[in-house]
C-alpha cells in the first residue's frame, strides 16, 4: 500500500503543470512590474489548490507522509523557479522533529539593503483526519484544507513565482517561508524565530498568508496594519488598482504565524477573507474555493510587499498594536455628540421656488426666542437672496452671531429684517476629527454636520482624511490651517473601507472655523 502511495505522489508531481515563469510584457507602455503583477493567475492558483487539497496529501498534517509529500511538492516548484534553497545546510527544508518548514530565497538588488529581508510565509499543514481538539467533525475523514491553507500556500507559490520573473529584484531580499506544524500551535514558525536560518535583526517586515479563498462581498480583514506607521494609507493607495473593500481590524491574537513575528518586535501584515461553516471540517474542499477573488487579493499583497522591499527606511515596529483591541477600537471610533442646531427649524422648500418656508420652530431656540413663527417664510439671508437650500445650510453653519433673516410673514408681501442670536461657533467644513498616532498625516472623521458643506460633498463619519488641497499635512494642526484658508472649493483625498476618492466641497470663501 505505501509502494503503491509512493507511485501516486510521484504521478501528481510529474504530471502537475509546474507554471513555467511567464515572459514580460511586450510592449514599452507595460512595466516589467505591472507584468509581474498580472502573472499572478487564478488559474494557476486554482492548480496548486489542488494539488495541495488532494486526498493523496490525507490533510497535509505536520509530520505525516502526506505532510512531507506536500514539502517535497513546494520545494520542486520553488527549485524550478530558480530560487535557491533557504533551509539546513542551503537546502529547501529546514527540520525539527518531524517536521519541516520549506525555505527559499530571492536575494535583493541592493548593495546594502539586500543584507535585510522581508519574510512572505504561509503555513501548509493542515489537521490530516482530524481529531477531537482540531476538527469540527466528522473526524476520520480526510481534511483537506483547501481555504485553510492550502490557499495560501497556492497565494505564496505564484507570488514567489512573480518576484522571480522580475529581471531587477527588489533591493531587499525575500525569504519565502512556508510553515510546519502551524495547526499544532504555531511550531513551524516559532521554530525558526528560535533558530533562523537567518538573523533575526536582519528581518524589516513580515507576511503571514492564511485563508484567502473565500472571497465574499469582496471584503477582505487586514491584521497587524497597526505594527508599524502608515501601514493602512500604504495598503489602501494599491488597493485603488484592485478595488476590494478592506477591514483594517485591531484585533491581534496568537491564532496564526503573523503573531510570532508580532510578538518579537517585527512589522507584520496578514490578509484574512475570513472563517466560514467549512473550516476545520472535511467540507474544505477545492471546488469551494473562490479562485479570481484569491487572484485579487494575491495580487494586492505583490503591490504592497513589493514596496516594502523597495522603501529606504524600514518599517519601524509599534508596540501599542500588541495591545490593542476590538474594543479599543470601538472607543477610538466613537461618533462626537452631534452640536445643538444653531437655528433650531425645519422647512419646506416652495413650489415654484419662493423661499422656505418654516413647518416647525423648537420652544426655547434661537429662532423662537427671536419671534419666528411656523408659516413665515426666510426669503434672504445676510442681505442676499436665498435660491437654493442647500447653500444656504451651509451659509447659516458658517455665518457668525448675530445672523440677519429676511422674513415674510403669511398675508404679508414685503420682508422684514429679524436678527437672531443663533448658537455655537461659525463652521466651515461642518466636521470634527481626532489624530490616530498609528496613521501619521491622518485625520478621522468623528462627526460629519447634517446640512455641512461635508455632508453635502459625501463624507461620512469614520472617513480619513489624507490630504486636503492637494497638500499633505504632519497633524491636527496644519489640517486646521488648510481647511481654514485654503479658497472654495476645497478638494479633499480620502479613504473609506481601504477605497480612496477625492471629493470636493463647496465651503463658504472666507474660512471662519
Amino acid at each position: 500500500m505505501f509502494i503503491a502511495y509512493r507511485f501516486r505522489i510521484l504521478a501528481i508531481l510529474l504530471t502537475v503543470a509546474f507554471p513555467p515563469l511567464r515572459p514580460m510584457a511586450q510592449g514599452a507602455e507595460q512595466s516589467t512590474l505591472k507584468a509581474a503583477l498580472l502573472s499572478i493567475r487564478a488559474n494557476d492558483l486554482k492548480a496548486h489548490v489542488n494539488v495541495l487539497a488532494d486526498d493523496t496529501f490525507e490533510g497535509r498534517e505536520a509530520g505525516s507522509r502526506g505532510g512531507r509529500a506536500a514539502g517535497g511538492y513546494l520545494a520542486s516548484h520553488l527549485q524550478k523557479a530558480g530560487l535557491r534553497g533557504g533551509g539546513d545546510a542551503e537546502g529547501y527544508f529546514q527540520q525539527f522533529g518531524t517536521h519541516r518548514n520549506v525555505l527559499a530565497v530571492l536575494e535583493g538588488s541592493d548593495p546594502v539593503l539586500k543584507n535585510e529581508f522581508i519574510i512572505l510565509g504561509a503555513h501548509y499543514d493542515h489537521v490530516g483526519y482530524g481529531n477531537a481538539r482540531n476538527s469540527y467533525g466528522p473526524t476520520g475523514y480526510i481534511h483537506n484544507g483547501a481555504d485553510d491553507n492550502a490557499s495560501g500556500t497556492a497565494s505564496l507559490l505564484e507570488l514567489a513565482d512573480a518576484f522571480a520573473s522580475l529581471p531587477v529584484p527588489p533591493k531587499r531580499s525575500i525569504l519565502f517561508a512556508f510553515w510546519d506544524g502551524e495547526e499544532a500551535g504555531l511550531l513551524g514558525s516559532k521554530h525558526w524565530i528560535s533558530r533562523p536560518t537567518i538573523p533575526k535583526d536582519r528581518i524589516a517586515f513580515a507576511f503571514n498568508i492564511d485563508m484567502l479563498g473565500r472571497l465574499r462581498n469582496n471584503r477582505i480583514e487586514i491584521l497587524g496594519n497597526r505594527t508599524s506607521y502608515g501601514l493602512r494609507k500604504m495598503v489602501s493607495r494599491h488597493n485603488q488598482e484592485i478595488g476590494l473593500e478592506l477591514d483594517f481590524t485591531w484585533e491581534m491574537t496568537a491564532n496564526s504565524d503573523h503573531y510570532t513575528f508580532a510578538s518579537n518586535n517585527i512589522p507584520v501584515l496578514m490578509p484574512f477573507t475570513g472563517l466560514h461553516e467549512d473550516y476545520h471540517r472535511p467540507s474544505d474542499d477545492a471546488e469551494k474555493i473562490n479562485n479570481a477573488g484569491m487572484e485579487r487579493v494575491v495580487r494586492l499583497l505583490f503591490l504592497v510587499s513589493q514596496e516594502i522591499a523597495e522603501v529606504p527606511d524600514r518599517f519601524t515596529f509599534r508596540a501599542n498594536a500588541l495591545r490593542e483591541t476590538p474594543v479599543l477600537r470601538q472607543q477610538f471610533e466613537k461618533s462626537q455628540p452631534a452640536a445643538p442646531p444653531r437655528l433650531g427649524v425645519s422647512w419646506k422648500v416652495r413650489d415654484p421656488f419662493d423661499g422656505l418656508e418654516l413647518t416647525r420652530v423648537d420652544r426655547q431656540s434661537p429662532a423662537d426666542q427671536a419671534g419666528l413663527r411656523v408659516g413665515d417664510r426666510i426669503v434672504n439671508f445676510a442681505e442676499a437672496p436665498i435660491t437654493d437650500e442647500n447653500q444656504f445650510r451651509i451659509a447659516l453653519l458658517a455665518a457668525r452671531s448675530p445672523a440677519h433673516f429676511g422674513i415674510v410673514r403669511v398675508g404679508e408681501t414685503l420682508p422684514q429684517t429679524v436678527s437672531v442670536p443663533i448658537v455655537g461657533q461659525p463652521i466651515r467644513l461642518g466636521v470634527t476629527w481626532r489624530e490616530d498616532d498609528a496613521e501619521p498625516g491622518t485625520i478621522f472623521l468623528t462627526q460629519v454636520v447634517n446640512g455641512s458643506a461635508a455632508q453635502q460633498a459625501g463624507l461620512r463619519e469614520r472617513d480619513r482624511v489624507y490630504e486636503v488641497g492637494g497638500r499633505i499635512f504632519k497633524n491636527a494642526d496644519e489640517f486646521r490651517a488648510l481647511i481654514t484658508t485654503l479658497p472654495t472649493p476645497i478638494e479633499m483625498l480620502i479613504e473609506r473601507n481601504g477605497r480612496m476618492s477625492t471629493v470636493q466641497l463647496a465651503v463658504p470663501p472666507v474660512a471662519t472655523e
